[in-house]
């Protein structure tokens, strides 16, 4: 990893005023989907971890996140969203409120970082992020979110412009049993694409039997959709 002169060093890497948000704000994890998918909500690894915060099956039912034949909720943005906030926020909590830590624990896994922990303590040696033993891949993984940080933080220093995010904003309509998308779309008066995306959790394009199930709508069309809704045949 080079003298410690060339070392990374969190504390040097990141501009001050970015430094005293380091804790982290909302904007830096909101960052965290570029690093991990590419803000990609369909995204699969070869592990086979998903959607934008690339959950992993194991973890993702640990969070409530179903995955079945029908739905994989680790492709829902809003759920797999709050899944990952409690994630980190755990996470964080078990390695003493250490972010770095904490992340490396999001990419490698929270017991491979304590068993990490636990032979350097072992040995007498540092416990932090950057002396601890661990793969190239979680190595550089705190140093890509910090990068995407300064970079969001001050785009013009690297000749970038960045266009202001909108947030996401929907309505939803409420059904029961199959229902497929482009039904939904048609009564929305909406482009099944547009369904498609604000719904990616429902790998068959279609809701699963003899469940009820939301589906997130363009802004503006709930209330037509919904009425259209009612109005179908049982």
């Amino acid at each position: 990893y080079g003298p410690p002169e060339q070392r990374f060093d969190p504390d040097r890497a990141v501009p001050e005023g970015l430094r005293a948000e380091f804790g982290l704000s909302p904007t830096e994890l909101a960052l965290l989907p570029f690093v991990e998918s590419a803000m990609n909500p369909v995204a699969l690894s070869h592990a086979q971890a998903a959607g934008l915060w690339q959950f992993i099956p194991s973890t993702g039912r640990q969070f409530n996140l179903d995955q079945n034949w029908w739905v994989d909720d680790r492709r829902d943005v809003v759920k797999s969203t709050e899944a990952a906030l409690d994630y980190l926020q755990k996470i964080y909590q078990m390695h003493g409120n250490d972010w770095f830590l904490a992340l490396a624990s999001y990419n490698w896994g929270e017991n491979a970082v304590a068993r990490a922990v636990k032979r350097n303590e072992a040995r007498g040696l540092p416990t932090d992020y950057l002396s601890l033993q661990m793969p190239n891949e979680t190595r550089h993984y705190v140093p890509k979110l910090i990068a995407a940080a300064v970079i969001a933080k001050q785009p013009d220093r690297f000749g970038m412009a960045l266009s202001e995010a909108s947030p996401l904003s929907y309505d939803s309509v409420v059904v029961y049993g199959v229902t497929g998308l482009d039904v939904i779309a048609r009564l929305a008066e909406a482009s099944p694409a547009e369904i498609r995306d604000l719904n990616p959790q429902y790998l068959r394009l279609v809701t699963p039997p003899r469940s009820t199930m939301v589906i997130r709508l363009p802004a503006g069309t709930g209330a037509a959709a919904a009425e259209g809704y009612a109005k179908l045949s049982p």
